[in-house]
């Protein structure tokens, strides 16, 4: 078997692509702009940066390999009408952004426990980087890939990295049924264990939701197990969720002290939770801190990537 390296230097050919990378040349300090959902995240970009907004459209979608190339200016409300007219689906937030931009953040789908999380869906990644060149890492086919993964370490790095211009994304196929169900009373652990895979199980500190996704008859017998232990019901939709995303272990949503009831909502077994406030800062570990400065270092040595920002 031929295997390509995570990190390719292969001549890119596509006009749009080349636009983008003479756009960001290799001087001057730019950064990238989406729909600005998370624009807060990681902290503003710094004044008089040049802002330059990413090329956008599906470029490749084969269902029948349940992968999608497409550039990181698109929105994923389109990523994902292109998808649903095939019975797909991808695990980006569909929360008014652009792919480039979930991808960027790092933020899961509300439903990744059925979904799978956004760092694993990215099969390959092309991005401009600080001398101005496109850079492909990663590959459209796992097993044909080996070295260095790149995908993984831009998920989340806010495009301090490189500028982000297209992905080849994983897709899933959309569940037969998927209903959601309220309990006021259940302890939101007890139904993570009992319910089969769930897509999600959230508490807001006295309610909790569970998402229940697969076949009917699967659904069903979920839906009448969950009920016969809790008293339920079926609602249309999640709690909305607050403004500020949270990191924390899944063991410490038991302990939520830094939030009353009511002002959270948090995804067991995922460790996120959305708050009213912001959240707290906490001791950075000093190895993390210098391998991400060497990283930084490595990837942007003058400082011109989306200056500001810190992931």
């Amino acid at each position: 078997m031929t295997t390509t390296p995570t990190t390719s230097t292969l001549k890119v050919t596509d006009p749009v692509l080349l636009e983008f990378a003479a756009e960001v040349g290799a001087s001057g300090k730019v950064a990238v702009v989406g729909a600005q959902t998370r624009w807060d995240v990681g902290g503003q970009p710094a004044k008089g940066v040049r802002q330059l907004g990413a090329p956008a459209g599906v470029v490749e979608y084969k269902p029948e390999e349940m992968t999608v190339k497409v550039r990181a200016g698109t929105s994923v409300s389109d990523l994902d009408a292109e998808l649903a007219a095939a019975g797909q689906r991808c695990a980006l937030p569909n929360r008014g952004g652009t792919v480039g931009g979930a991808v960027a953040v790092g933020e899961d789908h509300l439903g990744v426990l059925g979904r799978g999380p956004v760092r694993d869906s990215v099969l390959q990644v092309r991005y401009v980087s600080a001398d101005g060149v496109t850079v492909t890492g990663g590959g459209p086919v796992v097993k044909n890939v080996s070295g260095f993964n790149l995908p993984k370490l831009m998920v989340g790095s806010l495009g301090v990295l490189g500028c982000l211009s297209e992905f080849v994304l994983r897709t899933n196929p959309v569940p037969g049924v998927s209903r959601w169900l309220q309990f006021a009373d259940a302890d939101p652990f007890a139904v993570f264990d009992l319910a089969h895979r769930p897509g999600a199980v959230l508490w807001n500190g006295t309610s909790t939701w569970v998402l229940l996704e697969g076949y009917l008859p699967d659904v069903e017998a979920q839906n009448t197990l969950l009920i016969k232990q809790w008293a339920g019901v079926e609602v249309e939709a999640p709690p909305p969720l607050p403004q500020h995303r949270w990191a924390m272990p899944p063991a410490a949503l038991s302990t939520v002290g830094p939030l009353p009831t009511g002002e959270f909502v948090a995804s067991v077994g995922v460790g996120r939770l959305w708050g009213q406030r912001p959240a707290p800062p906490t001791a950075q570990d000093p190895v993390v801190v210098e391998l991400s400065r060497r990283l930084k270092t490595n990837f942007d040595p003058t400082g011109r990537l989306n200056p500001g920002r810190t992931p």
